[in-house]
């Protein structure tokens, strides 16, 4: 069973939780994944929400992206592994293997080669 509304809500608590930890890179991921949804949604409140705990929207420019979601659709584009990314951003491959499958996911994609084209095609890199 499928309920949109309510993971975007778990993803909002978590990314505030995460937020009041002190880990501002899964914060925002969170953040941004709920964001996400409640704009499929068209949850105007909920967006509105979640939008005031962002630092920054994501430029126009990124097509829904994360700024980090960016650089890290950079780094795949440039053929390295979630490990190497990881480790150049100083981040856990957990949290980049996320990040890949939310730049999946927020642009309809389905493979890394897809997203390379994605990249490139869209001057992203």
């Amino acid at each position: 069973m499928e309920a949109p509304y309510e993971a975007a809500r778990t993803r909002e608590l978590i990314g505030r939780a995460c937020r009041e930890l002190g880990d501002t890179d899964t914060a925002d991921m969170e953040l941004d994944a709920a964001a996400w949804i409640f704009r499929q949604l068209t949850a105007a409140q909920d967006l509105a929400r979640v939008g005031s705990l962002s630092p920054s929207p994501a430029p126009a420019a990124s097509y829904g992206l994360t700024a980090r979601e960016v650089e890290v659709l950079r780094e795949v584009a440039a053929g390295k592994t979630n490990r190497v990314i990881a480790t150049e951003l100083f981040l856990s491959e957990k949290t980049v293997a996320r990040q890949v499958s939310n730049i999946f996911g927020k642009l309809s994609l389905t493979s890394r080669s897809a997203a390379t084209a994605f990249a490139y095609e869209h001057g992203l890199v």
